[in-house]
């Protein structure tokens, strides 16, 4: 559906994006997630057409976007981060402007605009003035253009960005419901909304693709964390002797008690615990705790940009 392949793009001598490549499936929600200025913007614009690439090369949804430009963007409903709105225009006035710039036959218009407006809840302020709408209103007014047209690409920049609670949580739900007939793609530093409502997780870092993740593959478990009564001279003779430890790593002792981090293998966590629990009881070692560590998205953000500020320190 989507796949952008060594995407640079260059303002100047700033590099925005460096050699980013991924795919992105149909119906896949999908966070492009990073700290501001990491480059989240810059790829959107980009994936619509927006800005040319220094480098790389984008195919959508089959197209070419160097020759096929407009088939892809009419295939695209985008919401930027700063959407422009015309104030002095009602809402119902406003998204019947934009159903005629996007194409939407003129017997199409009319239930094409109803079922907008219901889906982001604007049914109240439909004949209100978009200069009187709070903020958030404005970004339901975006997104609202955004999928007038029925798109099969759905690219939303910040879409919680200005929402109380109550609205971000009709925006995840409308999120939801826009990816059982399209694909989307949206961006945020907000490491909850990737959470709520994405299958996938890209993650940048100065302009550079550092994750590319499923959601349910970061809740897996990683390693274990284990106390034992046995010094590490003894439990590394011991544990390196159970199948499919790869890496053991000694995290600190309090009297008697030592722990360990034990690297995975393939093998299955579950029996990988079993096999370490029948060796500490087969050769008399109290064993005090054995537990699943899972790396979480907020733990590999925060390990992947501390890492990044190691290097540059």
């Amino acid at each position: 559906m989507i796949e952008a392949e060594q995407l640079s793009l260059s303002y100047g001598d700033v590099k925005a994006v460096c050699d980013v490549s991924f795919r992105i499936e149909r119906s896949e929600i999908v966070g492009l997630l990073g700290h501001n200025g990491a480059g989240k913007t810059t790829i959107m614009k980009m994936l619509t057409g927006y800005l040319d690439p220094s480098a790389g090369h984008i195919m959508i949804d089959g197209f070419d976007i160097t020759t096929h430009r407009h088939e892809i963007q009419r295939r695209i409903g985008y919401l930027p981060e700063n959407c422009p709105l015309y104030p002095d225009m009602t809402v119902i006035d406003y998204l019947e402007y934009q159903a005629s710039l996007q194409g939407v036959q003129s017997a199409e218009r009319a239930a094409a605009i109803r079922e907008a407006i219901g889906a982001t809840g604007l049914d109240a302020r439909a004949m209100h003035r978009v200069a009187t709408l709070s903020r958030g209103y404005r970004q339901r007014v975006g997104v609202a253009r955004a999928i007038l047209h029925k798109p099969r690409i759905i690219i939303l920049d910040e879409p919680t960005n200005g929402l109380d609670p109550s609205q971000i949580q009709h925006m995840r739900a409308l999120i939801h419901s826009l990816a059982q007939h399209a694909t989307v793609l949206l961006s945020t530093h907000i490491l909850q909304e990737v959470e709520a409502v994405c299958t996938r997780v890209l993650m940048l870092r100065q302009g550079r693709l550092a994750l590319d993740a499923k959601l349910s593959e970061l809740g897996q478990a990683q390693s274990l964390v284990l106390s034992v009564g046995a010094a590490p001279k003894h439990a590394r003779l011991l544990l390196g002797s159970v199948c499919g430890v790869e890496r053991i790593e000694e995290i600190g002792a309090e009297q008697d008690r030592y722990s360990y981090r034990l690297a995975l293998g393939p093998s299955d966590p579950g029996e990988f615990a079993c096999a370490i629990g029948r060796a500490m009881h087969e050769n008399g070692i109290a064993l005090y705790r054995l537990q699943p560590e899972i790396a979480g998205l907020e733990t590999v953000f925060r390990e992947i940009n501390d890492a990044e500020e190691v290097v540059h320190a």
